[in-house]
């Protein structure tokens, strides 16, 4: 294994931890796992994509605020760097309650990642999307019926 790939595997360590912290309602660690410039982008399991590390992170912290009793493993992790930069593929797989209602989900992965100062610094993420997540979460913004 080379040192670069060692590298990514501790920065996929460090926000494979903060996603986990995340669904269990803390985004706080989510920040050291990314690079903070306007090129980083995401697409989540819920849909959409965000542009720039000042939207990537509210997505993190939204999903945070109705997440709990989460647990995301990554199964089969294949990493390939190449100078300042990698990528890493795998299949994220888990629960986690949202708003009260628990979802479980597997889905593809892509993580790209770059060196910066010495640190990789996750640049873009994006995962399949999860029917299960979309509709609790369209459960949960559903109006309440009143009888």
């Amino acid at each position: 294994m080379s040192t670069a790939e060692e590298g990514v595997r501790l920065a996929s360590k460090r926000f494979y931890t903060a996603l986990n912290r995340m669904a269990n309602g803390d985004a706080s660690q989510m920040a050291g796992a990314w690079s903070h410039g306007s090129e980083v982008t995401a697409q989540h399991p819920i849909e959409g994509r965000e542009v720039g590390w000042e939207a990537v992170k509210p997505s993190f912290e939204q999903f945070a605020q109705i997440a709990t009793d989460g647990n995301i493993d990554l199964k089969d992790q294949l990493i390939r760097a190449e100078g300042d930069f990698a990528y890493e593929l795998g299949v994220e797989q888990g629960a986690c309650k949202l708003g009260g209602h628990q979802v479980a989900f597997k889905h593809r992965v892509t993580n790209i990642y770059r060196r910066e100062g010495g640190e990789w610094r996750m640049i873009h993420h994006h995962s399949d999307t999860s029917p299960a997540m979309m509709a609790v979460l369209a459960r949960l913004q559903a109006p309440a019926v009143t009888k």
